[in-house]
């Protein structure tokens, strides 16, 4: 997972400029933006509202942010086109959507530009939408990450407890099977005489 959860805050922000800002700033400015410009894409924003990615749509989403994030770090040349394409296929991957307008292409191309701003110290886009994002009550981009670790932990142990209770169902119910067959009662037929029947092998 990507270095995200240490995004900055919104003073942090708002008090970048190109002239002073060190290469983790930078750094820092370029994580927020992308995962910003995610939480703003519509057709995901839909995808998780409607959990089509499973009732764990959320962290899935805030897995998607710190995933691109990795990606574009490991493929620095990596051009809008690529980036639509790697956006699209996790959305028909991880939330089976197959997002067919050019809505994918906007938000590559926001991630480019914001890429080269950033690497020039210029936060200006990045500030533009963390206040968007705090003005509509947006969680805290930091915690959001936090949740995703949390969650993968929950599921682990989710995952154990339910192999256990499975195993326990068995064992209650193969005794029952046993009992089922249980010795024939002997035949009798009208004149008194017992029926002998063999036994099967």
């Amino acid at each position: 997972m990507a270095s995200a959860t240490q995004l900055p805050g919104p003073m942090e922000t708002s008090s970048s400029n190109k002239n002073a800002a060190t290469p983790e700033q930078c750094v820092a400015q370029f994580e927020l933006g992308i995962t910003l410009s995610l939480f703003f894409w519509p057709s995901l924003s839909l995808a998780v509202t409607n959990q089509w990615g499973g009732p764990n749509s959320a962290d899935k989403r805030e897995w998607f942010a710190s995933e691109t994030i990795s990606q574009l770090q490991q493929t620095s040349d990596a051009d809008t086109e690529w980036i639509e394409e790697f956006l699209l296929q996790v959305m028909l991957d991880e939330f089976e959507v197959n997002v067919d307008d050019d809505s994918g292409f906007e938000v590559a191309e926001q991630m480019v530009r914001m890429r080269k701003d950033c690497a020039r110290g210029e936060f200006a886009e990045v500030r533009a939408l963390k206040e968007k994002w705090d003005s509509r009550g947006g969680k805290d981009i930091e915690e959001l990450f936090k949740g995703v670790e949390r969650g993968e932990e929950e599921d682990e142990t989710d995952g154990s407890v339910d192999e256990d209770d499975d195993e326990d169902v068995e064992m209650d119910e193969a005794p029952r099977l046993v009992t089922v067959k249980e010795k024939a009662e002997p035949e009798v037929d009208e004149d008194g005489f017992t029926k002998i029947t063999k036994k099967k092998r």
